[in-house]
């Protein structure tokens, strides 16, 4: 090798090898001061693809869990509502039941047939009243409750709950309970009551069977969702997430290499002055 001192090849050399450790370093500090192993598309452009699809569909699963404890909420506000009507019919049986009494006078059965009024009356304010989400539940003005509890645009991923008019008369247009004021104003209206309370009730028990069975769905479902996002942040992590026990070795072995090559780059810098020695 010759010897010059226009140009030191040792010096360049340890330089470049200088600015590689130096980018290294920078990587590891980058990689320690933020967690994150993939902090641009540069340190792993597949694995940042990957890890953003897996974050974007776990932020859309978050949202499909809040609309599944909504439409479990919604239809827990409609079996309590129906609740409070079965326990109305029940007492309004009662009531066509006594009324029902050929002994009874007029002035008498009054008396039932006015609860009575009174009590249909409850029935459909219940039923007007009974909202979640700004959308009348018990009413007829909604047929169905669809809600969304997935991540991709599918029909797996909505659920669909019919919901069923408990007004008392059917007044929006739906087919109701059929009860109307003044049923038990005489014998045979307080006997077809009794009919009419019985096909009541029994449309109030399907709607409320159908709430519960679409709840407990609804519960398997949001369980179904938090396993899924567990699992899909567990994935997102082992993608993007930095190993510190491997990041601070890598740390420190570029951290030495750093050191190594400033020590060797000083000792290159001194090459040239080799040279003097033959000027002497």
């Amino acid at each position: 090798m010759p010897l010059v001192i226009s140009t030191n090849i040792a010096s360049l050399v340890a330089q470049q090898n200088i600015a590689m450790s130096n980018a290294n370093l920078k990587v590891s500090v980058q990689r320690l001061s933020s967690g994150f192993r993939v902090n641009s598309a540069v340190d792993d452009a597949a694995g940042l693809a990957r890890a953003d699809q897996l974050r974007s569909q776990s932020r859309m699963i978050q949202a499909s869990m809040r609309n599944a404890n909504d439409g479990i909420s919604a239809l827990e506000i409609s079996d309590k509502a129906s609740e409070q009507i079965t326990n109305i019919l029940t007492r309004m049986g009662e009531l066509a039941a006594s009324a029902a009494q050929g002994t009874l006078d007029t002035n008498t059965r009054s008396y039932y047939s006015n609860e009575f009024d009174k009590l249909v009356s409850e029935i459909e304010r219940v039923a007007q009243t009974t909202e979640f989400g700004g959308n009348k539940l018990l009413n007829g003005t909604v047929s169905s409750l669809t809600m969304f509890i997935g991540f991709k645009n599918s029909s797996n991923d909505q659920l669909s709950v019919s919901m069923v008019a408990l007004t008392a008369s059917g007044a929006t247009g739906s087919i109701g309970l059929s009860l109307s004021s003044g049923a038990l104003s005489s014998v045979t209206g307080a006997l077809g009551a009794i009919d009419t309370i019985s096909s009541a009730l029994k449309t109030v028990n399907d709607a409320r069977s159908i709430f519960g069975a679409s709840s407990n769905r609804l519960a398997t479902t949001l369980t179904n969702l938090q396993v899924t996002f567990t699992n899909f942040q567990a994935a997102e992590s082992r993608i993007r997430d930095a190993d510190f026990a491997f990041e601070t070795a890598v740390y420190t072995k570029n951290q030495i290499m750093v050191q190594a090559g400033t020590s060797v780059l000083a000792q290159a810098n001194t090459l040239p002055q080799n040279a003097l020695t033959l000027l002497r």
